[in-house]
């Protein structure tokens, strides 16, 4: 999985109208001259999973295309601390005005893919599988989602409209798991799969009678769940 330029681009054009407004890096513009020209490094702090480098890319070339930068660790690169994830060289004015933007981007995207990997960790040697759901901040989910990937994980699906997924409150609205499972059957076919929400034993074992091909066990004990 890799991140459309567009998509990339789209998303760094409005953090950085975001964070610029009309009057732009008033601070930057004060204190510092034009002709002034900087290096910096970007390092991690920690034991973790980068990703988002190419959002940090697109920040600082965004802003002044004359800032150069070097990239030392790429996403999905583990990484510990005081390891050296990009090197920048430009303007000064330049790179402290895309600095929030770059680092806001990283810090949150190698923040879920370092998550992920602790959890692909635990389970190694296993069948399992880690999964994210649709629990994402709005307008980044292909950016989490991606994010997860990076880390070693899964993704379950993308939105509302690229998978029937029956929830509780769709089988209390629809009077029953039965009667969800029948609707939903007619309604998209037997070419797409059905995944239900069940939260006890009775409930999957019903789901299963009426041809679920795929069960969330939702909040059940561990005990249940063996």
């Amino acid at each position: 999985m890799s991140l459309p330029p567009f998509m990339i681009e789209d998303a760094v054009r409005r953090a950085l109208r975001e964070d610029l407004g009309d009057a732009g890096d008033i601070t930057s513009v004060a204190c510092i001259p034009a002709e002034a020209m900087s290096r910096a490094t970007l390092s991690a702090r920690r034991l973790g999973v980068i990703a988002g480098v190419d959002l940090a890319l697109a920040a600082f070339r965004l802003v002044d295309p004359d800032i150069e930068t070097r990239v030392e660790l790429g996403d999905g690169a583990r990484i510990d601390d005081g390891d050296i994830v990009m090197r920048v060289e430009g303007p000064s004015r330049g790179i402290l005005t895309a600095e929030r933007v770059a680092l806001n981007f990283l810090g949150r995207l190698s923040g879920v893919a370092s998550e992920t990997a602790r959890y692909v960790d635990a389970v190694a040697g296993t069948h399992a599988k880690i999964a994210c759901t649709r629990k994402t901040t709005p307008m980044l989910r292909a950016f989490e989602k991606y994010a997860v990937k990076c880390g070693g994980g899964s993704n379950h699906r993308f939105g509302l409209y690229d998978a029937v997924m029956i929830k509780d409150n769709h089988i209390v609205a629809a009077g029953g798991i039965a009667e969800a499972m029948k609707a939903a059957k007619e309604s998209v076919g037997h070419m797409t799969a059905i995944e239900i929400e069940v939260e006890t034993l009775e409930e999957m074992e019903e789901a299963l009678e009426h041809g679920a091909r795929i069960i969330l066990l939702d909040n059940m004990s561990l005990d249940d769940l063996r």
